[in-house]
């Protein structure tokens, strides 16, 4: 993943997610872009905590560690993600954990 294009596309909208998140109560909140091939992610939780690239991948891994959720989480976000990259738009998406009744 590129730091550098972390720093030119993303960085500066940060302020503007985390009004964002306080305003929808969202958990956590993850953003990824593409250019040229390369890839840049972040990861902000509710308290403020920022993961960057490789960090905020492993930190969603954390946060969705039940046995399957990771992967079925990702499956459903891809056509989303990958339609919104194709169109050079940023892929936001703030999230709220739910749990399932017993």
């Amino acid at each position: 993943m590129s730091y550098a294009l972390y720093k030119y596309e993303l960085e500066e909208h940060l302020a503007y997610w985390r009004a964002g998140m306080i305003r929808d109560r969202d958990e956590f909140l993850f953003v990824v872009t593409e250019h040229s091939g390369d890839v840049a992610m972040l990861l902000l939780t509710a308290k403020g905590k920022l993961f960057i690239n490789e960090q905020a991948r492993e930190k969603l891994q954390l946060l969705w560690h039940s046995p399957g959720v990771y992967a079925n989480n990702l499956k459903l976000f891809l056509p989303m993600m990958t339609e919104q990259l194709e169109s050079n738009e940023l892929w936001v998406t703030g999230v709220k954990t739910a749990v399932a009744p017993a």
